[in-house]
């Protein structure tokens, strides 16, 4: 990942964007079993092919872009703090899809919601505003959401 020139930090939820560049894949071994989350079964220890996270992740190369969230407004969306998300412009932005938006100049993340003929940008943490998407607002949608990825602790 390249570190573009451009660093916002707009809504306490953007910390940082950064462009995609598929310089060479990069293949790491899938074990050939599934993981049970429930009893314990007996390992089978193979490799079963190796699998390229580019070709899983990202479904649009030149259409998508890193960005890092900083805040708390999508917290019940599974988005913390620190989070890099993969952000695809080819992907039609539409009701219910989490997006990365710029409102009057302010860059944030939220859930582009349709409601009676009206367009909203809903936090998922009620402690944040809701925020209608208006005729005389500045507004565009600079991609769609599609993979939210964070540490385990």
């Amino acid at each position: 990942m390249n570190k573009t020139s451009l660093m916002v930090k707009i809504d306490d939820t953007i910390e940082d964007i950064y462009c995609f560049r598929n310089i060479r894949s990069l293949k790491r071994p899938l074990i050939g079993t599934d993981v049970p989350a429930g009893f314990p079964s007996p390992a089978q220890d193979y490799i079963e092919e190796y699998l390229d996270l580019n070709e899983h992740l990202i479904s649009h190369p030149s259409a998508t872009y890193f960005v890092k969230v900083e805040g708390y407004s999508m917290i019940n969306a599974g988005i913390h703090p620190g989070d890099i998300l993969i952000v695809d412009k080819a992907v039609e932005p539409i009701h219910k899809k989490i997006v990365i938006a710029i409102v009057d100049g302010e860059l944030t993340v939220k859930r582009l919601l349709s409601e009676k003929g009206k367009w909203y940008l809903m936090p998922e943490n009620p402690e944040f505003p809701m925020v209608e998407i208006t005729g005389d607002m500045d507004f565009i949608i600079w991609g769609v959401v599609t993979y939210s990825l964070h540490k385990t602790e």
